[in-house]
C-alpha cells in the first residue's frame, strides 16, 4: 500500500466526519432550531440565543470549512493526479481547465444571482438556478470531456464550494450581527436577517444533491451517452424532498 492510498482513505475520513458535523447542524438548524426560535419570546431569545447560537456556529462553520479543504485535497488526488476526471484515454484541454474553474468560479456568480432581483423571488431563482446547473452538469460532458465520476464530482465540489462560500461570507457575518443585536440590541436590520435566512436555506436546498454527489462520484453503473441527465434529477428530487422537510418542520411540537 503507497502513502497515497492511506492519505486518501484518511481524507475522505475526514472529509466524511466534517460533513456529517456541518449537514447536520445545517438541518438542525434549518429542521428544529428555526421552527423552535420562532415559538419564543423576546426575553427567552435573549438568554438563550447568545449563548446557544455561538456554540453551535462555531462546530457548524468550522464543519463547512474542513468538509471544503478535505474534499478539495481528494479531488486533487483522486481526480486529478489519479485521472478519474477525464473520460478515458482524453488529455486535458482548454475546455477541461476552464470548467474545472467554473466549480470555483460558480460561488461568486451564484452570489451576484441571488443579490439580484431574480434572488428575491424564490421561485424564480430555482427555476433558473436548475436550468443553469442543468447547462452546466451537460458542459461538464461535453465541453469539459469528464468522465461520468468527475462531472458527479464536480457538480459536488460546486454545491460545496458555494455553501462553504455562503456560511462564511453570508451566513456567519450576518449571524454575529442578530445575536449582538438580540443580546444587547438594537435588533440586525431586517435585510440582513432576510440575507442570513435566505443563504441558510439555499444551502438546505443544495444539501440534499450533494450527498448525492459524494456518493455516487465513487460509481459508473450510470455511465453512458445520457449519464449526465441523472445529476440534475438527483438535484430535483433532494429538492423535492427538502421541500417536504420544511413543510414537516412546520408541524412539529414540543411537549
Amino acid at each position: 500500500m503507497q502513502i497515497s492510498d492511506i492519505l486518501q482513505q484518511l481524507f475522505r475520513w475526514a472529509h466524511i466526519v466534517a460533513g456529517i458535523l456541518w449537514i447536520g447542524l445545517l438541518w438542525f438548524f434549518n429542521w428544529v432550531n428555526g421552527p423552535f426560535t420562532a415559538t419564543m419570546d423576546a426575553d427567552t431569545k435573549k438568554k438563550v440565543i447568545p449563548e446557544l447560537a455561538p456554540r453551535a456556529l462555531f462546530w457548524f462553520r468550522w464543519g463547512a470549512a474542513w468538509t471544503w479543504i478535505f474534499g478539495l485535497l481528494l479531488l486533487g488526488m483522486v481526480f486529478w493526479m489519479g485521472g478519474a476526471a477525464l473520460k478515458q484515454g482524453v488529455s486535458w484541454s482548454a475546455g477541461s481547465i476552464i470548467m474545472t474553474l467554473l466549480v470555483f468560479l460558480a460561488a461568486p456568480i451564484y452570489d451576484a444571482l441571488a443579490n439580484s432581483a431574480l434572488g428575491k423571488n424564490p421561485k424564480n431563482f430555482a427555476i433558473v438556478g436548475f436550468i443553469l446547473i442543468a447547462i452546466v452538469v451537460f458542459l461538464f460532458q461535453s465541453v469539459g470531456d469528464l468522465s461520468y465520476r468527475g462531472y458527479v464530482m464536480y457538480t459536488g465540489a460546486m454545491f460545496g464550494t458555494i455553501m462553504a462560500f455562503n456560511v462564511w461570507m453570508r451566513i456567519w457575518p450576518s449571524q454575529k450581527k442578530i445575536i449582538n443585536g438580540i443580546k444587547t440590541g438594537p435588533p440586525a436590520d431586517a435585510a440582513v436577517v432576510a440575507l442570513a435566512g435566505a443563504r441558510s436555506k439555499h444551502n438546505t436546498y443544495l444539501s440534499v444533491p450533494l450527498v448525492w454527489a459524494m456518493i455516487n462520484a465513487h460509481t459508473t453503473f450510470l455511465d453512458g451517452d445520457m449519464a449526465w441527465l441523472y445529476m440534475p434529477l438527483a438535484v430535483l428530487l433532494g429538492w423535492l424532498f427538502v421541500m417536504r422537510m420544511y413543510k414537516m418542520a412546520a408541524k412539529v411540537k414540543g411537549f
